[in-house]
């Protein structure tokens, strides 16, 4: 906060200045203004030979504190930040596993003065979704969806997702084509790796998650409500990460993203903090 409110100040202090230059002393234009020959002086040591029209009003804010955070500590929690790229939340995790003693709001903060914060859009709405069927275990409901790639103007290439609602345990494929075949091929694939057996899947009313795939997958299936893509949250913002993390850069051969996404799963399944499981990584929520 600034030590004074008054607008005229910034021309006071430059008048002063002026008439000290002008060959006053220094006792005498304090005198005459009514303040300290050490407040004169420093405006005089801010003001130019050839004068100023204002003297700003600086802030009295301290330049350091005695409890402020090491300069080490702060160089870390940037770090942390552009290493993962994720919350001040995740960063903190990360410090406390490093045995580094510091709190949410710190880090928060130091992140905020770095630039680093992604504010969030005042304008964006709440929206309130279907309920959920009640989830306690692996596998009680999973949810599946697809990410179209654009290769070119006629090329597209496809990538089935899925994610566990309990663990946030998750899984990709990539192929050129995409109908109600494929759908059961990727789900035949997921049994395969899941750690646990899938009880209930849940999808949008695309066509490759048709009346076909429901009867040939053998698990139970419901549909998410039309037009409302907050009913399946949870795969639409795995696949937001997958995008950001794993899929910036468009590749031609659905092959090379196939040996990309066993990869990037590991990473996500076994190491990468989870903030919707309490900071905790999906394979702990399995075993």
């Amino acid at each position: 906060m600034p030590y004074t409110t008054n607008p005229k100040m910034p021309r006071l202090r430059a008048k002063a200045a002026r008439i000290v230059h002008e060959g006053k002393t220094v006792s005498e234009v304090a005198r005459y203004f009514g303040y300290t020959k050490g407040a004169v002086s420093k405006w005089v040591k801010k003001c130019p030979r050839g004068g100023a029209w204002i003297i700003p009003t600086e802030s009295s804010r301290p330049h350091h504190h005695p409890n402020e955070l090491p300069k080490e500590t702060v160089e870390l929690i940037v770090s942390y930040k552009k290493r993962y790229d994720r919350c001040a939340e995740v960063v903190h995790r990360h410090l406390e596993n490093d045995g580094i003693s510091v709190s949410l709001n710190s880090v928060k903060r130091k992140l905020d003065e770095a630039g680093l914060v992604k504010k969030r859009s005042p304008w964006k709405r709440l929206h309130l979704s279907k309920e959920l069927p009640d989830v306690v275990s692996p596998g009680d409901l999973v949810m599946v969806d697809t990410i179209h790639l654009m290769v070119n103007g006629k090329k597209r290439i496809y990538v089935y997702t899925l994610i566990d609602v309990h663990s946030r345990w998750s899984y990709a494929w990539a192929t050129d084509r995409i109908g109600a075949k494929k759908s059961v091929e990727f789900m035949r694939r997921v049994r395969e790796s899941a750690p646990f057996e899938i009880r209930l899947v849940q999808s949008d009313n695309g066509p490759e998650f048709t009346t076909h795939f429901s009867e040939r997958i053998k698990v139970l299936h419901r549909h998410s409500r039309i037009r409302k893509p907050n009913d399946n949250s949870y795969v639409e913002r795995f696949n937001r990460t997958l995008q950001e993390e794993c899929l910036r850069e468009v590749r031609t051969d659905v092959r090379i993203y196939n040996r990309i996404l066993p990869v990037y799963l590991e990473y996500y399944n076994t190491e990468r903090l989870h903030l919707g499981i309490g900071l905790s990584v999906p394979i702990a929520k399995i075993n």
